[in-house]
């Protein structure tokens, strides 16, 4: 069984930089970081928005949770896609392998942050806003977070201090 503490996983809306954090993070504490985009991708051997396109937002959300809850990895900082939060049984998994963050980003820098939402590979139902997508994910990453951190004003190395300060403080991690 891994520790809960060999796997971090960064949980929110798409640019609240899971990636570019989870890079950074990983390259400070040693460990691997795995795209979880860049997993489907390869698995499915399909770009997010042409799995989307040939399957549809449910089509998609089906492979994104049964890619995600056979993670099987340790010592990763693990970047799934925003959508993530759907799936429950990959929920179920990723809080079960590992600590899971939610990097909480205001609306407004969402909006600001984010291009194309089609060439993102973003889920938005028929008629949805960005705005009504804030609203309904927001409560799933609220929930399923076992640390929240709010980004506000920070720049991502900060960020990156902060939570390593926290993984130390919590589990004795050394780095």
């Amino acid at each position: 069984m891994t520790d809960k503490r060999d796997n971090i996983t960064l949980i929110g809306m798409p640019a609240s930089g899971k990636s570019t954090i989870g890079v950074l993070l990983a390259k400070r504490l040693g460990y691997s970081f795995v795209d979880v985009d860049i997993v489907i991708q390869e698995q499915e051997g399909k770009l997010l928005k042409e799995i989307i396109a040939e399957r549809g937002d449910d089509g998609f959300l089906e492979v994104e949770n049964r890619i995600n809850r056979e993670l099987n990895v340790c010592k990763s900082v693990i970047a799934p896609g925003g959508s993530v939060i759907y799936g429950k049984e990959a929920m179920e998994h990723l809080k079960e392998i590992s600590i899971v963050v939610y990097l909480k980003l205001s609306y407004e820098s969402v909006k600001e942050r984010l291009g194309n939402l089609v060439d993102r590979g973003v889920v938005l139902k028929d008629g949805m806003t960005l705005c009504d997508l804030y609203q309904e994910r927001v409560p799933y990453y609220e929930s399923y977070a076992d640390i929240t951190i709010d980004e506000t004003g920070l720049e991502a190395g900060n960020i990156v201090d902060q939570l390593r300060a926290i993984m130390e403080e919590k589990f004795g991690l050394t780095t």
